[in-house]
């Protein structure tokens, strides 16, 4: 009961006008966001973290148009995947197998609006798990110390890599280079100027948000300029909608498919570093093993379009669930959520649910909005989202470009950050090219200081005695996952991206 008394408090707190336009807003860009292959959510958020910042806006609202921005590019990636066969990003991957067919035999308007349902399904699902889960956790990591949050970080870098890479190696790497620069400023314990270099704008270490910005958005710019894709990614000749709705009998078939997949995509957002590219794997794979009698999945099977769908949205919602109740995301835009928490001064983690109630209630309340406004969007504009398609980069990124530059200076005032955001775009767009992921870099930078300090104080409780990391059955649990949950992406990792690859071809 207290969990619903808590919720409808905020719902007090989200059903304002400002609130409820923030996220009709952030719904709307983030599925145009999503729609544009190679953005999807990661970049969404990231570029409008300034925008966010520059109006001024609160904690509460700040965090209710990210998350909504973050939930309508879920929505968004399919766009592209049904109508050009190109995936808006990585979790939308698994929706072109059937809904690119379903485009052809000219049923693209219900396959865009069955998918919108299986979205709305998915997430909506997922965040009455967020509701019920979240305050659970919240009272395990009560019993957390610093040895046991030193463990739950490793964990957390142990895991980022995900059960769908097949490079342990590069994640790692870019765990340490995350780590590196998170030292990067005066030792708060000693006072002791780090890797500063003698530069004074480096005293107070790198500011995450110009690091998110950097790689994120500013890398995508620079990537644009290598390529010159001028040209839009669709041809208005080839985009034929038909029929808007889907038949009542195809959401009567596919309605169990949504609900089965919904529960596993959930319990893949909630692990971390499985995400939604997991969710929506495992969603597709199991309901094509399950439900797939006649060998119709991969040829237009409505199925085949719900499953990944529900499947990739719910495990939106459960990524919120380990950085709200433990601090350590789920996935690379929880990762970007978790930066814009701290920077305003939020801590993620057990206390939030006690000390910031208001700022946590109000957002998953501003969830379940943002959900219905979503499906109320999605159905009948989906006409006006796939004209999206036809914006040429070229005058898209400039406007990337700016937002990220105005926002940044709106925030800090210095031309330095700057100067390190242009540093990041240029380290981001080699990082990409080399196929290093980006996300573990920004995670050690926002959590190496927190890290940092629970090892100081673990070990200086101890006396010096570094035993102390492995003395609760708690931490040897954390230390065990961790340790399986880096050395089995080596062996099933590689397993899983075959099969990836290999399924628009099975058929």
């Amino acid at each position: 009961m207290d969990t619903l008394a808590s919720l409808s408090d905020g719902f007090l707190i989200a059903l304002t006008w400002q609130n409820l336009l923030l996220a009709l807003l952030g719904c709307f860009l983030g599925t145009v966001m999503g729609a544009l292959p190679g953005l999807g959510p990661s970049n969404g958020v990231a570029i409008l973290i300034p925008l966010a910042f520059t109006l001024g806006l609160g904690a509460t609202p700040s965090l209710i148009l990210l998350t909504s921005v973050y939930y309508g590019a879920m929505y968004g990636g399919r766009i592209s995947s049904i109508l050009l066969n190109i995936p808006g990003d990585e979790p939308a991957m698994m929706t072109c197998l059937d809904g690119y067919p379903m485009a052809q035999k000219g049923q693209a308007g219900e396959a865009l609006s069955l998918s919108g349902i299986a979205s709305f399904v998915g997430a909506f699902l997922a965040t009455w798990g967020l509701v019920l889960l979240a305050p659970q956790l919240v009272k395990i990591a009560l019993l957390f110390g610093p040895a046991e949050y030193f463990a739950l970080f490793t964990l957390a870098f142990a895991t980022l890599g995900g059960v769908s890479s097949t490079n342990q190696a590069k994640s790692a790497f870019a765990a340490m280079l995350g780590l590196g620069l998170a030292v990067i400023g005066v030792d708060t314990q000693t006072g002791v100027p780090r890797l500063t270099f003698g530069e004074v704008h480096l005293y107070d270490g790198l500011d995450f948000l110009v690091a998110i910005v950097g790689l994120f958005a500013l890398s995508e710019v620079f990537i644009f300029l290598e390529n010159r894709h001028g040209a839009a990614d669709a041809d208005s000749k080839k985009i034929k909608i038909g029929r808007l709705t889907p038949p009542w009998s195809m959401i009567k078939s596919c309605t169990p498919t949504m609900l089965r997949t919904s529960f596993l995509g959930f319990i893949a957002g909630v692990l971390p570093g499985a995400g939604a590219s997991l969710g929506s794997f495992i969603s597709y794979s199991m309901e094509k093993r399950l439900v797939d009698k006649k060998g119709t999945f991969g040829k237009g099977d409505p199925r085949g379009v719900a499953a990944p769908e529900a499947g990739n949205n719910a495990a939106a919602g459960g990524a919120l669930v380990p950085m709200l109740a433990l601090g350590v995301p789920g996935s690379g835009t929880t990762a970007v959520l978790l930066a814009v928490l701290m920077s305003l001064n939020i801590t993620p983690g057990p206390l939030l649910f006690a000390n910031n109630p208001d700022v946590v209630w109000g957002l998953i309340a501003a969830l379940f909005i943002a959900n219905f406004m979503l499906l109320a969007l999605n159905i009948p504009m989906v006409g006006l989202f796939t004209r999206v398609l036809l914006v040429p980069p070229r005058i898209l990124m400039p406007i990337v470009a700016m937002v990220s530059f105005v926002g940044i200076y709106g925030i800090s005032g210095s031309s330095f950050d700057l100067l390190v955001m242009v540093a990041f775009g240029l380290a981001g767009w080699l990082l990409r090219k080399l196929d290093i992921p980006l996300v573990p870099i920004i995670l050690g930078t926002l959590l190496g200081n927190t890290m940092e300090n629970n090892l100081r104080r673990a070990v200086t409780i101890s006396n010096g005695d570094y035993g102390t990391l492995i003395d609760s059955p708690l931490s040897i649990t954390l230390w065990t996952i961790a340790l399986v949950g880096f050395i089995l992406p080596i062996f099933v990792g590689k397993i899983i991206k075959r099969r990836m690859r290999a399924e628009p071809t099975s058929d």
